[in-house]
């Protein structure tokens, strides 16, 4: 049964579809691109943008060299290789880690811990990456057995900001003064020129830079702050990326090859993998 058109029907269809037409000239050029989901731009880029910051044993670039090494960039390069793409490295910091995938800057960033704070504008896959636990380098002279024991105005500790060892150390040292840098490096640097008494990362930076360094104790404050790491990517309705980088870092970890490229560069780097903790939790 038809509907009768009055004779103001014609002109209302004319205008609403012109106001359409001129809404859609209105929607930025980059916002209808970024409708186009990582998994198709990648295939049509023909590169995965990895984010890369100088933090051994994740992510390290000799000063003398241009090639990225580290557990971060070895998976980077499976991940790549699998896809029939090129790796392609794009520094950032772990500060800058979540602007840079929200503006399409990177398609993927390893060791980003999924917090709550950061699934609120990122997604992350189901599987962990990896798990460590939070540790400190601290002065020889300090008796350090727990957080408290840093607890106190004449301690300085650094940490690298807005990281989730920024929000931890921030939550237990209210006493202490706490300097945050934008990179493991220079953290560890305060500590290496003596700016502060104590470094907190999670232990596997902290084993390579007190190699580089040649002083201090490493300490798991009780309580031992334990966690597992992830990787960041975009948040979109297409979920077949992140999907497809759950598979991917499932099987590395399942069949040993997360921790087998983790010792690999440990000995390349000159520490010896059997000394230190695995960032498998069955190898604990």
């Amino acid at each position: 049964m038809g509907y009768l058109r009055h004779s103001w029907y014609r002109p209302l269809v004319q205008v609403i579809a012109a106001v359409v037409t001129a809404a859609a000239m209105l929607v930025p050029a980059g916002i209808a691109a970024a409708q186009d989901s990582t998994w198709d731009t990648i295939q049509s880029r023909g590169t995965l943008r990895v984010g890369v910051t100088q933090a051994p044993p994740w992510y390290f670039k000799d000063p003398a060299g241009e090639e990225w090494t580290g557990l971060g960039a070895s998976m980077g390069k499976a991940m790549a290789d699998e896809l029939g793409v090129e790796f392609e490295p794009v520094e950032v910091t772990w500060g800058t880690a979540v602007p840079a995938l929200q503006s399409d800057k990177i398609d993927l960033m390893f060791v980003l811990d999924a917090t709550p704070a950061r699934a609120m504008a990122i997604d992350f896959p189901a599987h962990p990456m990896l798990y460590y636990a939070l540790a400190v380098l601290a002065d020889e002279e300090l008796d350090v057995s727990s957080w408290s024991d840093l607890n106190k105005p004449e301690v300085k500790i650094a940490v690298t900001q807005g990281t989730s060892m920024d929000a931890y150390v921030t939550k237990q040292l209210s006493e202490a003064e706490i300097l945050r840098f934008p990179t493991n490096g220079e953290s560890v640097a305060a500590f290496q020129s003596r700016r502060v008494n104590a470094v907190s990362l999670f232990h596997p930076p902290l084993i390579a830079m007190r190699k580089q360094i040649g002083r201090g104790q490493i300490v798991l404050p009780d309580p031992i702050r334990q966690s597992t790491s992830s990787v960041g990517v975009r948040r979109e309705e297409d979920k077949t990326f992140r999907d497809w980088v759950n598979t991917a870092i499932s099987y590395y970890y399942e069949t040993g090859q997360t921790q087998a490229w983790y010792e690999a560069f440990l000995t390349d780097f000159g520490v010896d993998p059997s000394s230190v903790p695995a960032i498998r939790r069955e190898d604990w």
